[in-house]
């Protein structure tokens, strides 16, 4: 039986978790699978309850955490070098940039004789300066002329890591989309939704509106704000907003919220606010049944999950059109996007589907459909599957 050692930044609550757990359960008993984890930062929600479901056994890197630490990263391939020369792996796939770098390394010095790495997004704009970014991409580019196959989300990221970029040749890709369980999304979708309105003290004539992530920069929850801003003032509909999620910008979100007239709660959920901070939401699929529209606001992505988890939820999307989203929705179908800090462009798609009800529904009718066949863990774990065996 072929070993796979799989690592992955963090168990946090995201895409990358779910499908390192779901590959790591489902691709035995022909792949034995042994999954190494970093440790998730303390603003960050933890998915090991996902591990936990499927009943698997993570093994922890206690010094490897998701910023540069020369000491600590030191430590952590070393650590991770003794783990391979005692699993003895045939591949290891590494999910992520900091397990990316210190799980490539650790392989090639080993002789692994495969080593794959997926791109679950990437951090070459929007997120450092010029200098770190460029330090980032040579980074990449020495290690991808080692790695044995590149794995990208998407059409879109492919083109952007290689073109773009020039991460590495397009030969050196394989286009392997996000995978997830989304039957329950689709399942118990009336009593689910009178649950989180109750939850919250959402009136059937209000119309509910989330964005659902980390609260970090790159995601731009202050267009989210603005746009919720100029919503209200020109619609007649009842809305409420809910930012779902936590992070390190959760004090400025809640600043830039006050200096623009949003009242908003964060202690009382049934309190009658325009605004709603929920935290994070461990049943999402409540969460999303309870919604009227999902945006998102982000200025770079690579496949965000809770646009797949809304669309499989039967719920229309207003989004920025970034990363591999045009991968993942189908525009004027099931989504309306705008460009990246567009805030007309954006609240104006906000406000139409705000108004506009039978549009509303359209977009709904058309998302399940979509996602079912192109986003479930069956077809991720065949598609990997028979890369594996390809690449053996």
């Amino acid at each position: 039986m072929p070993k796979v050692l799989r690592i992955i930044n963090r168990l946090n609550l995201g895409g990358p978790a779910f499908n390192a757990a779901y590959l790591s359960k489902f691709l035995e008993p022909e792949f034995e699978t042994l999954l190494l984890s970093g440790m998730k930062d303390d603003t960050e929600e933890s998915s090991e309850y996902i591990v936990k479901n499927l009943d698997l056994h993570p093994v922890y890197l206690p010094d490897m955490y998701r910023e540069l630490h020369p000491f600590r990263d030191y430590k952590s391939y070393y650590k991770l070098r003794k783990i391979i020369e005692e699993f003895k792996p045939d591949i290891v796939h590494t999910h992520a940039a900091k397990s990316g770098s210190l799980g490539r390394l650790a392989a090639f010095h080993s002789g692994v004789p495969v080593v794959i790495h997926t791109f679950h997004g990437h951090i070459f704009h929007s997120y450092f300066n010029a200098a770190k970014t460029r330090f980032f991409l040579e980074i990449e580019r020495y290690l991808a002329k080692r790695t044995t196959k590149i794995i990208a989300l998407s059409p879109i990221q492919k083109k952007e890591l290689c073109e773009i970029y020039r991460i590495a040749p397009a030969d050196k890709f394989e286009i392997i989309p996000l995978g997830f369980d989304l039957l329950k999304f689709e399942q118990e979708q009336e009593s689910k939704r009178k649950k989180f309105r109750a939850q919250f003290n959402i009136s059937e004539d209000e119309i509910a509106i989330g964005i659902i992530g980390r609260l970090v920069p790159i995601k731009n929850h202050s267009l989210f704000l603005k746009a919720i801003k100029l919503v209200s003032l020109k619609t007649s509909k009842k809305i409420r907003a809910f930012i779902v999620g936590d992070g390190e910008e959760r004090d400025a979100i809640e600043q830039k919220a006050a200096s623009i007239g949003l009242a908003f709660n964060k202690h009382n959920p049934k309190e009658k606010n325009i605004l709603t901070f929920t935290s994070w939401i461990r049943e999402i699929d409540v969460c999303c049944a309870g919604m009227d529209i999902i945006a998102l606001t982000s200025n770079n992505e690579g496949t965000p999950v809770s646009l797949i988890e809304a669309q499989a939820s039967g719920k229309p999307i207003v989004a920025t059109n970034v990363g591999g989203i045009e991968n993942i929705v189908v525009k004027n179908e099931t989504a309306l996007l705008s460009a990246p800090g567009d805030e007309k462009s954006f609240a104006e798609n906000l406000l139409l589907l705000v108004e506009d009800e039978r549009l509303r529904t359209k977009l709904s009718e058309s998302s399940r459909e979509y996602v079912r066949n192109k986003f479930s863990y069956q077809r991720l774990c065949h598609d990997m599957t028979m890369l594996y065996r390809s690449l053996l």
